[in-house]
């Protein structure tokens, strides 16, 4: 019975303090626990008592954004070369939810390296409810004729591997990065399935939301079986959950009360660190990500955004990520120096996917 006893506190002394000494498990300690937990039988219990946390820690009512949250984008008179590559046109600005708006609220500008002198990605900042009105959340803007989309996988998502792309992101794939952003829930939890490297890692769901890449580097979001299907142009298919927005509108029978379909993990109507993507009628993607949302704000947003259909990501404060790079010189390294985050308070910074401890999936957006 001791050596017994002995043998379970040497593996619990091993297999904890492992994983709370690995940032690959979460920028918190309070975040690798929770992430060891669950790896362990505990996930019911993790999951209430981040229900009961955060239900008692709502974002405030009213309020202002901090000084700097929100700017308004400064304008500086260009001319398009003859030569430029083939673009989408600048998305339209996005209407303030909050009255009265704030100078810049919804307004784009442009964010990362240029491509052939055009931005390839726009940002803008804007409140994500009219209750909650010191909160300010970041969009991004992507164009996917500028851009082209790749999965990276890790050893915690998907498991498993090793893979083709997997962080940290290469010297040479660096030259050509122009945004990073996080990908979906632990499997576990996702209700879907994974592909890539020309094998289901975890088996495709038909009917779940699905982020799909093609061998060009093209994109589609939608709902597997129906919107897309597997072909021999599929190179990566990441599923989370159900769409979220559907035919330009949040899906049917989304509220902040159903936890079945968008994320059992945490009730809907609570407010956290949400992210989604989505994708627009011209082929654009669109990304979410911010603090205070609760799952329909955060679909309402990616429909302002003009998504058609669109896929929560990740949530909750350590795994919600996204940067943009701005070399100096067009065909200079993206690196954590001159990446700058979508909102300033997400954690991680910009230098997680330049880092081979992390070991969670994302996506990158790169030139074509």
């Amino acid at each position: 019975m001791l050596l017994a006893l002995t043998v379970f506190l040497v593996w619990l002394a091993v297999s904890l303090g492992t994983t709370l000494t690995n940032p690959g498990y979460g920028s918190s300690i309070g975040a690798r626990l929770a992430e060891w937990a669950r790896g362990h039988g505990a996930a019911t219990i993790v999951n209430w008592s981040e229900n009961e946390w955060y239900s008692h820690h709502a974002p405030p009512v009213g309020g202002t954004p901090p000084k700097g949250a929100i700017e308004v984008p400064r304008t500086t008179p260009t001319t398009e070369a003859v030569s430029a590559p083939a673009h989408l046109p600048t998305p339209a600005s996005m209407q303030p939810v909050a009255s009265p708006s704030i100078p810049g609220e919804g307004q784009w500008a442009p964010a990362g390296r240029l491509i052939g002198g055009i931005p390839a990605v726009y940002v803008t900042h804007l409140r994500p409810d009219a209750t909650h009105t010191s909160e300010v959340v970041g969009v991004a803007w992507m164009d996917t004729k500028l851009l082209r989309a790749t999965l990276y996988s890790g050893s915690i998502i998907p498991g498993g591997g090793p893979y083709t792309h997997t962080a940290p992101i290469s010297p040479s794939a660096s030259t050509s990065l122009v945004s990073a952003f996080n990908a979906g829930f632990l499997m576990s939890n996702g209700n879907g399935g994974y592909y890539t490297d020309g094998r289901a890692v975890v088996p495709l769901v038909r009917g779940a939301a699905s982020f799909v890449i093609y061998k060009n580097g093209d994109t589609a979001i939608g709902e597997w079986g129906r919107d897309v299907t597997m072909t021999s142009q599929v190179v990566s298919v990441r599923q989370n959950l159900d769409l979220l927005v559907d035919g330009g509108k949040p899906a049917a029978g989304l509220t902040a009360t159903d936890t079945t379909k968008w994320g059992y993990t945490l009730g809907n109507a609570v407010y956290v660190w949400r992210s989604g993507v989505g994708v627009t009628a011209n082929g654009a993607l669109v990304y979410v990500g911010g603090p205070g949302l609760n799952v329909t704000d955060l679909a309402n947003l990616l429909v302002d955004a003009g998504a058609v259909r669109a896929m929560e990501l990740d949530i909750n404060t350590d795994w919600v990520n996204m940067a943009t790079y701005a070399p100096a010189t067009p065909g200079g390294p993206a690196t954590a120096a001159n990446g700058t985050l979508l909102v300033s308070g997400m954690t991680g910074g910009t230098d997680r996917y330049f880092e081979s401890w992390w070991a969670r999936d994302f996506f990158t957006m790169s030139a074509r």
